[in-house]
């Protein structure tokens, strides 16, 4: 059985309001990871769902040029394909707490730009992004234009791995990251039920039973990223 080395997360720092013209933004940090990001209302959807009478809520993911120890090129180009699938994660990851037929015909568009990398970014930005959206939500309901949230409930996700020691390591940094054996994406509501499980073993594959460990770890990580949120929340 692996051993816990780690079961709470890096150092958390949740400062919001930190765009004037964004309907919610928030910098996420967790350790030396940062995210900047906003949550942008258009009144209006994706053709696929125009007169539907529901709304839209996507995602779009960047890591700027010296987020990494060496310079990255901005991708001009188009998206990447880590980068396009880490944005379909951050946008279906917020879709399933999310009642898109009370949001109306309007699209919420949760930007996410890694400032510094050093492990985590796509869990730091899903956690982050919670935030940015409820704001945004918030926001509508006070101008009027939405009746009931349409938020379900709240959102986090951690990364967690076994090191090739075979130590279980909750939020794992980018020196962590890249050592480790095996290595996961958990994304998980404030009822505890779960959203996404992404999981590789890039070294021994791993037991059901320490599928079992990973999960009660991220499960107690998370519960502490939750506590974060929502005190961030409570005083905005």
């Amino acid at each position: 059985m692996s051993l816990i080395k780690r079961e709470t997360p890096r150092p958390i720092k949740f400062t919001p309001s930190i765009n004037p013209y964004a309907h919610g933004s928030v910098l996420a940090e967790f350790g030396n990871t940062k995210v900047h990001i906003t949550a942008s209302v258009q009144e209006s959807v994706p053709p696929f769902l125009k007169g539907k009478g529901q709304g839209w809520l996507t995602a779009e993911y960047a890591m700027l040029p010296s987020s990494t120890h060496t310079r990255s090129d901005r991708e001009r180009k188009g998206p990447s394909g880590r980068t396009q699938e880490i944005q379909r994660l951050i946008g279906r990851a917020l879709r399933s707490v999310v009642d898109l037929n009370k949001l109306g015909e309007r699209t919420i568009m949760l930007d996410c730009d890694v400032i510094v990398a050093d492990g985590g970014t796509r869990t730091t930005s899903i956690s982050g992004a919670y935030i940015a959206l409820e704001m945004a939500v918030r926001k509508l309901m006070r101008d009027g234009l939405l009746k009931e949230n349409p938020i379900r409930e709240g959102l986090a996700a951690i990364s967690i791995g076994i090191s090739k020691t075979g130590e279980i390591i909750a939020d794992l940094n980018y020196e962590e990251d890249s050592s480790c054996g095996t290595d996961m994406n958990i994304v998980m509501t404030s009822n505890g039920k779960f959203v996404e499980v992404q999981g590789t073993a890039e070294g021994a594959p791993f037991s059901m039973e320490e599928l079992q460990a990973l999960l009660s770890c991220a499960q107690k990580a998370l519960t502490i990223v939750m506590k974060e949120q929502r005190s961030i929340l409570d005083k905005i």
